[in-house]
């Protein structure tokens, strides 16, 4: 892409040549497959969890690798490039900091290990049938009965909804305060009254188990409250800013994939006596994306450099989300399009890109939300 990559350590390095060799291995031969069940094989969480590649950047004594954000990236990055759909970002980057933030040393010590083993499954409960975007709408409740909480809800488009363990559920504990009366309360998958509805049919990400969740007088102890009661939106405003970012750094790897990808198939396609590639229109169109590319991968990486310093800020975080899957999506399709009726056979990463990364426009915070939080700065 000819953009000189300083941001990452040896570390880094070395670390990526291992995620990639796990990839080809074990979750590249296997991909067909998990796209035609609709989820990925169990073993494949704990051979990651004993590679090292579960929440590489938790600390040591809870059985994480130690690291830091950069080795979140070289496995966001690596997944992007060959095509792997697997929820360890999820997990490892998403619901995992949350425990490790939040949590007493207690749960850190009951909860983790197994998490970072893989052996304990992580998902997080957040959209909710006809709210979108809007957590402050949560209607899912967690009602103090003595020393347990009785949660009752539902929730819908919950990626790990089928694999899933353990899911940290945003809950009312006061109803009447809106933002102010969140709660993040871990919920075990086998307490009785929690059970698992559809499993949902998506457009794209099919090897990604997505499900709907339902909570009937489910009861959890009290100490499975993650931090302090009502406080639980001002916890997500703060950590979603990750979760933002990182589907960032996948679209920017993403594009630069598709397009030596893109640019192999117009230089050997044939159309009217010569190579796709011959025409002025393809040329042209293909210098476009690279320049979106290249600036998309000089954005992104400032800010992963920002973030590795603990200083990359929300608004920040919406703006590379905006940019960053606003521009794939137009390079995308502009790429799809090169490829004629070909773009449109899944046999193809390019199709298959089509319709896994579209969603990569609404999840994590759709980008009008996205717009808004920038807007406030303004």
């Amino acid at each position: 892409m000819n953009v000189i990559r300083n941001i990452y350590r040896e570390d880094h390095e070395q670390f990526r040549a291992t995620v990639r060799r796990f990839l080809e291995k074990e979750c590249v031969p296997r991909q067909e497959k998990w796209l035609e069940s609709g989820i990925v094989d169990r073993d494949v969480w704990l051979k990651a969890g004993r590679e090292g590649l579960l929440c590489t950047a938790l600390p040591v004594e809870y059985g994480g690798g130690g690291g830091d954000f950069g080795h979140a990236a070289v496995i966001a990055e690596e997944m992007a490039y060959t095509g792997c759909s697997v929820s360890f970002g999820l997990h490892s980057d998403i619901v995992a900091p949350y425990i490790a933030r939040l949590g007493t040393e207690e749960q850190k010590q009951r909860w983790l290990p197994g998490i970072c083993a893989g052996e304990t499954v992580l998902a997080v409960a957040i959209t909710e049938p006809g709210g979108g975007s809007d957590v402050k709408a949560c209607r899912t409740t967690a009602v103090r009965d003595g020393d347990e909480w009785v949660i009752n809800g539902s929730k819908t488009f919950i990626s790990n909804g089928f694999i899933s363990d353990m899911v940290m559920v945003v809950c009312k504990t006061d109803p009447s305060a809106g933002a102010k009366g969140i709660s993040l309360i871990m919920v075990e998958t086998n307490r009785a009254g929690f059970r698992r509805g559809r499993k949902l049919h998506k457009v794209g990400m099919h090897s990604q188990d997505t499900a709907e969740l339902f909570f009937d007088d489910v009861r959890v102890p009290v100490g499975n409250l993650l931090g302090e009661e009502n406080k639980g939106f001002r916890y997500m405003m703060q950590d979603l800013a990750q979760e933002r970012f990182i589907i960032a750094v996948t679209a920017a790897a993403k594009v630069e994939r598709l397009l030596e990808q893109t640019i192999d198939y117009v230089k050997d396609r044939k159309a009217f006596g010569q190579t796709v590639w011959d025409f002025q229109n393809t040329k042209f169109k293909l210098a476009d994306v690279k320049a979106q590319s290249v600036a998309m991968r000089t954005m992104v990486d400032y800010y992963l450099a920002e973030h590795m310093r603990r200083r990359l800020t929300g608004e920040e975080a919406a703006i590379a989300k905006l940019h960053a899957t606003e521009t794939m999506w137009k390079c995308i399709d502009d790429m799809v399009q090169l490829h004629g009726g070909y773009g449109y056979m899944l046999e193809y990463p390019i199709a298959r890109a089509f319709v896994d990364m579209r969603v990569a426009r609404v999840y994590g915070g759709s980008n009008e939300v996205m717009r808004d939080i920038i807007t406030r700065r303004m």
